[in-house]
Formats: C-alpha cells, sequence, structure tokens
C-alpha cells in the first residue's frame, strides 16, 4: 500500500473522487417508509457494506431484526485507545411534494455551492464525511487513530421500528465507550455550536367515521354528521387559547428547563422577528409564556401532521364526506414518556369524539425519549476543541428540536452516552423540498473528523473516553 503521512493532503486530493461517490449514495431512494423502495432500500446497504470493507473497515455484516436491517462493520486494532460507536442512517424521508423541487429529488444538482437532493443533510451527506476521513487514515497510516465501531441505521425515519432488537440481540458487539453521531445539524451557519439534547417522539393516527359511505350533501346535508367537519371539531380541542396542549396528563414528568438550558439559550443572542421572516411566518404562534427557542429545543409539542377525507380533486363535488383520517406526531421533552403520552392523547382522542361518531386509533410503535448529554462529557469536550480549533472560538451549546432515537435507546439499553457531531444546518430544509448541504459544510466535516479522532484518541491518557 503506498502510504501518505498527511491524511489533509490526501483527502484534498481526493475530494473529486470522494464527492461523486457521495452522489452515488445520494441517488438511492432509500425511502424506509413506503414498501415500494425496500428494493432500494436493500441495494442502498448492500452499496455501504462494500464501501466500509472497501476503505478497510472489517467484520462488515447487516444487522436485521425484521425491517431495513443496520449496516455494521469494525477496526479493532488500535491498542491502548479508546472504543468508539459511529453512528449514522442511510435512510430518507419521502421526497414529495415532487412538483416543488427545482431539481429531480434523487439526482444530486451544485447550484449555488450547495448540493440538491433528497439525503443530502439527512443524514447521507454528514456519514459520508466520517467515512471520508475513515478512508483518509487508512490510506495514508494503515490504520485507526482510535477502535472504530460503524453503525449506519436503515430506520431512522421511520422511528428506528427494530433499533431496540437490534441493541438486544448484538448489545456486546455494539458496546463502547460513546456513540458520535453524524446525525443532527448545526444551528446556523454562521454560530459554532454543538447539540446538547434531542426531542423524543411518539405518533398516532386517528380516523372518525360517521356513515357507511360518502353521502349527498343535499340530500343527507343537516341530517347526518360530516366526518371531516366532526374530525377538525376534536382537532380544535387538542390546544387551549394559549396554545398550550390541552390533554390530560400530557405534561406529566416533564422536566423543567434547567438554569444551564437557559443561560445556553440566552447566549444564542436570537433574532426571532429575523427567523420568522426569514422562513416567512408570522409571530404569535408560541405557546403564550414560553421563549421561542425553549418551545423549539424543550417543550413538548403536539402537532397535526395531516388530515385528509372527502373529495381533495379539481372543482367542486358536493360529498357529504362519510370518513376522515388526521395524523399525530409528538415531540417529547427530557423526563416525558412516549408511551404514557400516547395513551392520554388517545383517551383524549375518544372522549372529545361525539356520540355520532365512530373513532379508531392507529398507534406507532413505543416512540423514543428525549435524550440530554452531560455537559462534562469527555467526547463532548474533544468536539468543542476541535471546532475551537477550526473556527478560533468556542462554540456554543444548542439544542435539537427533532429526535434521535438512537440517543435514548443507546442509554436505555447499553448506558452510553451520545455526541453529536454534524456539519449539516437547519437551514436545509431537512423533509422538505430542495434538501441541500453545503459544500462547505462538506468540506468542514472533512476535516473536523480528521482532527476529531485523533483528539480523542490522545485525550484518552487510560481512562474511558
Amino acid at each position: 500500500m503506498t502510504t501518505n503521512p498527511d491524511p489533509a493532503s490526501w483527502l484534498a486530493d481526493h475530494r473529486d473522487r470522494l464527492l461523486e461517490g457521495l452522489f452515488t449514495l445520494l441517488r438511492a431512494p432509500s425511502v424506509s417508509t413506503d414498501p415500494a423502495h425496500a428494493g432500494d432500500m436493500r441495494r442502498t446497504a448492500a452499496f455501504l457494506m462494500a464501501h466500509v470493507a472497501g476503505i478497510g473497515l472489517q467484520n462488515v455484516q447487516l444487522l436485521d431484526a425484521g425491517g431495513h436491517p443496520a449496516v455494521y462493520a469494525d477496526w479493532l486494532g488500535a491498542r491502548a485507545a479508546p472504543t468508539v460507536l459511529l453512528y449514522g442512517h442511510y435512510d430518507v424521508q419521502p421526497p414529495d411534494p415532487l412538483d416543488l423541487w427545482h431539481s429531480p429529488p434523487f439526482e444530486p444538482t451544485i447550484r449555488d455551492g450547495r448540493i440538491y437532493c433528497r439525503g443530502a443533510s439527512d443524514d447521507k451527506g454528514p456519514f459520508w464525511t466520517m467515512l471520508c476521513a475513515l478512508e483518509a487514515f487508512f490510506a495514508t497510516q494503515g490504520g485507526l487513530p482510535v477502535n472504530v465501531k460503524l453503525l449506519l441505521e436503515g430506520e431512522e425515519e421511520v422511528g428506528s421500528r427494530t433499533l431496540p432488537a437490534i441493541l438486544q440481540r448484538h448489545g456486546e458487539m455494539l458496546r463502547a465507550e460513546v456513540l458520535i453521531s453524524a446525525d443532527g445539524s448545526m444551528w446556523r451557519p454562521d454560530l459554532v455550536s454543538v447539540n446538547m439534547n434531542s426531542r423524543g417522539l411518539c405518533a398516532l393516527e386517528f380516523s372518525v367515521t360517521t356513515a357507511d359511505a360518502d353521502l349527498h350533501s343535499g340530500r343527507y346535508g343537516g341530517g347526518v354528521a360530516n366526518a371531516v367537519t366532526t374530525l377538525c371539531q376534536i382537532v380544535a380541542t387538542l390546544h387551549d387559547a394559549d396554545r398550550r396542549v390541552a390533554v390530560e396528563g400530557f405534561f406529566e414528568g416533564l422536566r423543567p428547563p434547567s438554569n444551564l438550558d437557559r443561560a445556553s439559550i440566552h447566549a444564542i443572542g436570537f433574532d426571532e422577528a429575523g427567523f420568522l421572516a426569514e422562513i416567512g411566518a408570522r409571530p404569535g404562534a408560541v405557546e403564550r409564556g414560553v421563549p421561542m427557542l425553549e418551545a423549539m429545543w424543550l417543550r413538548p409539542t403536539l402537532e397535526i401532521n395531516g388530515i385528509s377525507g372527502g373529495y381533495e380533486g379539481v372543482g367542486t363535488k358536493t360529498v357529504l364526506p362519510h370518513a376522515a383520517t388526521a395524523k399525530i406526531t409528538c415531540r417529547l421533552g427530557i423526563g416525558q414518556d412516549p408511551v404514557a403520552v400516547a395513551d392520554a392523547v388517545e383517551r383524549h382522542l375518544q372522549a372529545h369524539c361525539p356520540e355520532y361518531a365512530t373513532l379508531r386509533v392507529q398507534r406507532g410503535n413505543d416512540g423514543a425519549r428525549a435524550y440530554a448529554l452531560p455537559e462534562d462529557n469527555p467526547a463532548l469536550l474533544a468536539v468543542e476543541r476541535v471546532l475551537e480549533t477550526l473556527h478560533g472560538k468556542k462554540p456554543l451549546h444548542v439544542g435539537v428540536g427533532g429526535t434521535l432515537p438512537i440517543s435514548s435507546m443507546i442509554k436505555q439499553h447499553l448506558g452510553m452516552e451520545t455526541v453529536m457531531m454534524s456539519f449539516a444546518v437547519s437551514d436545509s430544509n431537512v423533509h422538505a423540498p430542495d434538501e441541500f448541504i453545503r459544500l462547505s459544510s462538506f468540506d468542514e466535516g472533512l476535516q473536523a473528523w480528521l482532527l476529531f479522532l485523533p483528539e480523542l484518541a490522545a485525550s484518552h491518557k487510560g481512562h474511558a473516553v
């Protein structure tokens, strides 16, 4: 093997090829929620297995617990060095609505210094930079500064449905001192930050029926209930006039923000008006008495993600809908139990369904708890030192309004903490049309991973990371 003592120079020399590798990965429509893409999921996993084996990782295998499998690999040749579990996910959200994309959603397109494609930021671009750094060390040093275990999940976008079973079956193989996640995002492109927490999640879907079939609105209107109207009346009871969730028992167990949480929020210097203007939103939607960043990082929410029912085609159809459906997700704060929250929401829906309608609730999996990283975690401190080296200033601590299911699950099953290290940015249209990652973020990720792995090794000094 030809060696080069400088991994950074190797990355610079191979950047175009590494980007093309990312483009190949991005072209895979690995949509985990849609059974029509089951074949694409298998092919993406196979591509990743071949790739990680080709760059030097060993023991490459699929971890399958009945859903979309995870890709596992490791390299454990660094004596007296810590062992870290590196995490990312290869599944992506559906690209809909397709007509709002300015380029095909699964054809990576560079415009204005950005790569546009579904999965560019969430999470293929971020974990690809991690793999590129590993390849650079293997190519130039013949090994890694630390022992590495790799887990690339295939079900993060559907709530990590079979991840608990994978952790139970393969816990000893996956065990490490810390999990480093390439999933997540920076708060702003102009702000050096590290993510300290993520909210939990639970999901429900409920339907309302008022007759056996859709009816003529002239003949039956006024005498038979409209299912869409009935569903909307139920939905309207979920929040009170102060925009607070009005479900009894919803906030059970919620831990209030700490002084450190509030200090971190204050340090951001958040421009609420500018934030809203940038996305074309108006003020006034925040729960009364709750600061906006607290509402988006720490406060639990109950959101209606979609409502369907009746005629949705072009023009008018004078129909009385007999059935309607709504999808609900709840983002959860520290201390809340996702199953207990889902139970409370279901009881509320049943209690507010009128006697002339039938309500059915369909639950998702058991959901995921919120997660908070201790501020003195040694791996977190290593990330902070790397970011300070790159940017010349200490990073601020920020929250993540979204959910990283693995953080709470791996804490529960293996007792491991999760440190997030992603160089996507939260303005990257994640889960929306025109998702992108900045080329500058790609390059920053390469530099940071090159610095981070040796920093972990140097700071280990005989004690656990």
